[in-house]
């Protein structure tokens, strides 16, 4: 089904800045970056799916195509799919109106791993492997050459003293009993502006280089992501998640830095955020596991990047060989990391008090492969932008606990915009 030819690559760096420029010819693209992060569950370097040969755009499509067609689809799960999952709704504001659902059977797909270049195409355009090889490498990096452009207007959906506000809102619920945790976002965004979305990837993801980068163009929509968190990755009959919750600054120097870090190792909220977390994955794994496969590998692990130190933990199951990949998603989908515990009642109260459409943020993006395996995000850090409409936007969640003080969670949701910031408005 598809034409396969690999070849070696001189500059690992080089080669995938030139895939980015190439893939502008393209008007369905997913750019996966690992930005060298290695792991006992990593794949590749990078890779990019280009082309659109057949749309999914449910859920029930994906299965029945995963179970027909023994090939790739790259696409996202917006955060809204919770309401085809649950009794739920979402009414908010919507700037950007991305679909729910949007997978695509990639025609070109090339795969950046051990110093060359995978080629994977469709057999009925098998023949041009050879030539976009060499279109590639003679592809230039435009680098951050933009044209001098007006100052960004960035807004606020939730003003300071409303998030305040809010915050208590949430405290309230806790004090009675109705959730113990809650991720609370908000909304920051621009409107009439135009900005050029491969060159500010390519800037966000130079300031944060995280483990699960993403550039996606689904025709006039594009997600431009930092993002250092994993959802859901399938490899047989195993299944992982890595959620995170627990954030601290960068230091000013190694010592600093290095404190802060142990600091927040120790701290007994942001630990009690990321355990509460982890039960709920726990919880939400062990509906498909085997019986007793469900294990912590790591607990409230420190992880170390550009911008910031996080707690993670991996949790761990086993599933029958024949579990479908899609329920696997029905039955973890959204992400704990992303809504609260427990997941419902959080998820009521989430739509309660905030004041945006969430969509694509807090969603998913990813691949699954021919075997039916797959490796999902958390779309956070992240740039959305749609061009049709001129319309830009970025949000930052922090999650609300019963010790926790609202000044301190603004202080972090500012502290995770500064990447996305920066990027818009150095232009």
């Amino acid at each position: 089904m598809r034409t396969h030819r690999s070849f070696k690559i001189h500059s690992v760096q080089q080669c995938k800045e030139s895939l980015l420029q190439w893939s502008r010819n393209y008007g369905h693209v997913v750019w996966l970056d690992s930005n060298s992060h290695h792991d006992p569950y990593s794949s590749f370097e990078a890779c990019l799916a280009v082309g659109a040969s057949t749309f999914c755009n449910d859920l029930e499509e994906i299965k029945s195509f995963l179970r027909q067609t023994p090939d790739w689809l790259f696409g996202y799960f917006s955060y809204d799919v919770k309401n085809v999952l649950e009794d739920l709704t979402s009414s908010h504001e919507d700037g950007l109106d991305f679909p729910m659902i949007q997978f695509f059977q990639p025609q070109k797909l090339i795969v950046v791993a051990d110093g060359q270049l995978h080629f994977k195409y469709l057999d009925a355009i098998g023949h041009e492997i050879e030539s976009d090889f060499a279109e590639i490498h003679d592809t230039k990096s435009k680098g951050d050459a933009l044209k001098p452009r007006e100052t960004i207007k960035i807004k606020m959906r939730i003003h300071k003293d409303a998030y305040f506000e809010k915050a208590h809102q949430f405290l309230e619920h806790m004090h009675r009993g109705d959730i113990y945790e809650a991720n609370f976002c908000q909304e920051f965004y621009a409107e009439e502006f135009q900005l050029d979305p491969w060159a500010t990837y390519q800037k966000l993801n130079r300031i944060s280089e995280p483990p699960f980068a993403v550039f996606a163009r689904f025709s006039d929509k594009y997600l431009m992501c930092a993002s250092p968190e994993r959802y859901l990755k399938r490899i047989g009959t195993k299944v992982i998640s890595q959620p995170i919750k627990g954030t601290a600054r960068r230091g000013e120097d190694k010592l600093e830095d290095e404190q802060i870090k142990e600091s927040l190792s120790l701290d007994k909220k942001e630990r009690s955020e990321n355990i509460m977390i982890t039960d709920l994955v726990r919880n939400d794994l062990s509906k498909s596991a085997v019986k007793g496969s469900v294990q912590v590998e790591e607990l409230c692990k420190p992880y170390t990047f550009k911008q910031v130190h996080q707690l993670i933990s991996t949790i761990v199951a086993e599933v029958p060989e024949n579990k479908s990949s899609i329920d696997l998603i029905r039955e973890t989908f959204p992400m704990g990391s992303m809504t609260g515990a427990p997941k419902i009642s959080a998820m009521k109260i989430i739509e309660d008090l905030e004041e945006t459409k969430r969509g694509l943020y807090s969603g998913t993006v990813g691949y699954f492969s021919p075997n039916g395996d797959f490796d999902f995000n958390v779309v956070i850090r992240s740039i959305l932008y749609n061009a049709s409409k001129k319309y830009v936007s970025y949000s930052v969640g922090s999650a609300i606990t019963a010790q926790s003080d609202p000044e301190k969670e603004y202080q972090e949701c500012l502290l995770k915009a500064k990447a996305m910031r920066t990027v818009l408005e150095e232009g």
